[in-house]
């Protein structure tokens, strides 16, 4: 049998082995996806019930002009509103920087030098976030650092590839993303249990900690990554009329998804301090830290993706699966579903602590709810977009993360105002209407988009594996 050396660029046909490479990137991310969901899933309930409190909040460097910012935009705002409209600012943010520290690498410094000093920018921040004097520096560095991590890492990955080797490279991501999903289920557990057992600044230092950890594991495996992702130069850069037709119908596909981003992504800013004040946390003797359902999300994601491929494999079979705009509308509908599910437990629960599995199908059903929509759109873009703007079009979904996010965040500034039932109504709402725009729009959508790519059932690629929540 032939083999493939290990850095991928060996001859023959056996191509079974993947490149060192990929596995110090995919520790790299694992660590690095640790810290950082762990320290989201702690950022809310940190200031809401410590940091913004009087007596506090005065400690925090330039907070005073920061918040006559942010109130001049919002209004007055409570603690909660308060922590809402920061979380949102920030998350949405994460999603933004990463089009600028792509540019930054393209043009100057590589991705490798932009990974190692996006992941010293983090780790700085998770080491400032561990006081108060620094906290709005912290959350600065965290913005800087994932922009120009982010984007550049998953770009390595590729780039480790002949590109004429798409089994592989496909293969490659899947690896990729299983380390993404590790990080994002067990970062919140262990540093929510730490918050929660010795304080939060063991909780942000454990982060900080696993941030270096993914810092060091790309160090030890630097001579084996690519320097600088070379891109495809396209001859025909001139758009056509057409390629603006299928442009202007994929924005279209992606201002229906952030209806559901919407009533995604709330999860990670406004539940966390509805479960603290409304759930019954206690288990026996045991008290659930309220970060450990942020795990809960992305653990049915990795559960839920072969039991996906083999319902939509049968589907495909009886010839019945959905096309890329149908499970992008089934995605919307389940991310109602789930808002439904809260509101259901409030109505059930009649105004006494609610039982703690209501929101633990809440997280798990928006798990799901993700698989059928982000990745889609990521897939459908990637195959559709016109060549000379296909990387760009790609960064513009990201964009619209960075717009619902902030949205979320102005969104959180209602809940105290409208209570619970109605706040997480008004979302289900939200959900529901993606769904029925999908409804709506789906066979014009599809028309203009026939002339680039056919509505065929969506199937594992490097292009769909590459999702973060």
């Amino acid at each position: 049998m032939a083999t493939v050396s290990v850095d991928g660029t060996g001859a023959g046909t056996a191509k079974a082995r993947h490149p060192k490479g990929l596995y110090y990137l995919a520790f790299t991310e694992a660590w690095e996806r640790f810290s950082y969901y762990g320290m989201t899933a702690l950022l809310v309930l940190y200031m809401v019930n410590a940091l913004l409190l009087p007596g506090r909040v005065e400690n925090v460097a330039g907070f005073v002009g920061f918040r006559a910012f942010i109130e001049g935009m919002y209004g007055p705002l409570t603690t909660q509103a308060l922590a809402s409209a920061i979380f949102g600012l920030y998350a949405g943010f994460v999603y933004f920087t990463p089009v600028l520290g792509g540019l930054v690498a393209d043009r100057w410094i590589g991705q490798r030098n932009a990974v190692v000093l996006g992941a010293l920018s983090m780790s700085g921040g998770h080491v400032a976030m561990a006081f108060d004097e620094s906290f709005l520096l912290a959350l600065l560095l965290l913005v800087i650092g994932s922009g120009l991590l982010k984007g550049n890492i998953s770009a390595q990955v590729g780039a480790l590839y002949p590109r004429d080797d798409e089994a592989r490279r496909t293969r490659g991501f899947a690896i990729f993303s299983m380390a993404i999903n590790f990080g994002a289920v067990l970062g919140p557990i262990f540093c929510g249990w730490l918050a929660n057992e010795y304080g939060w600044h063991w909780g942000f230092g454990a982060a900080a900690i696993f941030m270096l950890g993914g810092l060091v594991t790309y160090l030890a495996g630097y001579k084996h990554l690519p320097a600088r992702v070379e891109r495809r130069s396209d001859e025909a850069a001139k758009l056509t009329r057409h390629d603006w037709t299928i442009i202007a119908a994929l924005v279209a596909v992606m201002f229906i998804t952030m209806f559901h981003s919407i009533a995604y992504y709330q999860l990670a800013n406004t539940f966390p301090v509805w479960v603290q004040e409304h759930v019954d946390l206690t288990f026996g003797t045991f008290e659930i830290p309220v970060p450990w359902y942020q795990s809960v999300d992305p653990l049915f994601s990795i559960i839920g993706l072969p039991v996906l491929f083999a319902l939509w494999g049968l589907q495909a079979r009886r010839r019945g699966e959905p096309g890329d705009l149908a499970k992008i509308g089934i995605g919307a509908s389940l991310a109602a579903c789930a808002n439904l599910i809260l509101v259901a437990a409030i109505l059930v629960g009649g105004g006494d602590d609610i039982h703690p599995l209501w929101p633990f199908l809440y997280a798990g059903m928006l798990g799901i709810a993700f698989l059928y929509y982000w990745p889609t759109l990521l897939a459908l873009v990637s195959r559709a977009a016109p060549a000379s703007v296909n990387a760009t079009m790609m960064g513009v979904c990201f964009l619209t993360l960075f717009v619902g996010n902030n949205v979320i965040g102005w969104l959180g500034r209602f809940y105290e105002p409208l209570g619970p039932l109605r706040f997480w109504l008004l979302h289900a709402g939200i959900g529901a209407t993606g769904a029925v725009l999908v409804l709506l729009f789906r066979r014009p959508l599809r028309n203009l988009l026939d002339g680039a790519v056919r509505e065929e059932p969506l199937r594992p690629g490097a292009e769909t594996v590459e999702a973060e929540r």
